[in-house]
């Protein structure tokens, strides 16, 4: 039998808003069937990563975990039954591959439902406690332990490490947002709310969709310069304008209407009133951004009187994994995905790296393993 490394280098968060502990975490010495060990490669940095150390997310965390959750890695061990991702490629020792979140396939959610993101029994990476097996669940780590229900997808060979950590969350909740939408016509206004990962992630996936005309709204300058380059059309700043004139401009850029389709992926809960108003009558909404415990007063009548679409859209399986890697890799030659990368750090700088994105001074750093 094969034998890997005993301890696995590892960021560990066991204190809200404390230091990040580097510590030695076990790597389980035998693999049951569906399960794969992965030598972690990449592992981008996410804004909920920044949420969870600090303690603000909306969902219950059991500390202590090892952080991040947008990893790649190498294949360097397979159990039974693992000759295969989830989209019916073929696996190897020494692939590299993205890995999701369990769904258990079993529940109300999974089958009837048939929304596997909302599994009751899911177990998601970077939320499950370190120091109960298989302890290697997070992304910050040398190791990392795919689960026999979660899904996996093989990385094509010409997407880069740091471009595929990022498709691994940041991009697969902007293409499960797009299904959950549904089409995008050539003759729609498609407004993006944020120009942080997700909202230029989402412009440039808007454009290459078709949408006659795609309108970013955000901050600061340089962000807006960026959504430029991602395919927005129009860019609107949140620092030099008021609700007013972002709504004025909207309108006038559409013959009064208002935008066919609103994007939400700020995080911040005063843009879910502002996008109802910015959308026309019976266009879309669709809301990406929202796990904070923040909230925000509304006028419900807008949703009805509009006859809004108003859709949720939560993480996403290995379709929006595999949409996400393959969308990189046709159109990194026109889409500068690469300027989202700023910093690179290593797993013992992750305290810097998580300050520096919590004070917005990057875009997307990676953690490189």
């Amino acid at each position: 039998m094969m034998r890997f490394p005993k301890t696995s280098r590892a960021a560990v968060v066991r204190e809200f808003k404390a230091p990040v502990c580097i510590e030695e975490v076990p790597v389980p010495q035998e693999l049951e069937p569906g399960t794969i060990l992965t030598k972690i490669e990449t592992c981008s940095i996410c804004g909920t990563d920044v949420h969870l150390w600090q303690g603000s997310l909306a969902l219950k965390v059991d500390l202590p975990v090892i952080i991040g959750h947008e990893m790649v890695g190498r294949i360097v061990a397979m159990g039974a039954g693992t000759d295969r991702d989830s989209v019916g490629q073929s696996l190897r020792v020494g692939d590299r591959i993205t890995w999701t979140h369990t769904a258990c396939g079993r529940c109300y959610f999974c089958t009837v439902a048939r929304e596997p993101t909302l599994c009751q029994y899911s177990r998601k990476y970077m939320y499950e406690r370190m120091d109960i097996a298989p302890y290697l669940l997070g992304g910050f780590s040398e190791y990392g332990y795919v689960l026999p229900d979660s899904g996996r997808v093989k990385v094509p060979d010409s997407v880069p490490n740091e471009l595929a950590s990022m498709a691994s969350c940041a991009f697969r909740s902007v293409m499960n947002a797009f299904d959950v939408l549904g089409r995008v016509d050539p003759t729609d206004t498609v407004v993006v709310q944020g120009a942080g990962p997700l909202g230029l992630l989402a412009t440039a996936v808007a454009k290459v969709s078709g949408a006659r005309r795609v309108v970013t709204l955000g901050a600061p300058e340089a962000r807006l310069a960026l959504a430029r380059d991602f395919g927005a059309d129009e860019v609107i700043s949140i620092e030099t304008t008021s609700h007013a004139e972002r709504l004025d401009r909207v309108r006038a850029l559409t013959d009064g209407r208002g935008a066919d389709v609103v994007m939400e992926f700020t995080g911040h809960p005063a843009a879910f009133g502002e996008g109802l108003d910015l959308a026309r009558r019976g266009g879309a909404y669709v809301v990406v951004g929202q796990l904070g415990q923040g909230t925000t007063t509304i006028a419900p009548s807008t949703i009805v009187a509009k006859n809004l679409r108003v859709l949720g859209s939560f993480s996403g399986q290995a379709k929006a994994y595999w949409k996400a890697l393959n969308f990189v890799a046709n159109h990194q030659h026109e889409v500068p995905f690469h300027t989202m990368v700023t910093g690179r750090y290593s797993l013992d700088e992750v305290d810097t790296a998580l300050n520096r994105m919590k004070n917005f001074e990057e875009i997307k750093p990676i953690i490189a393993l």
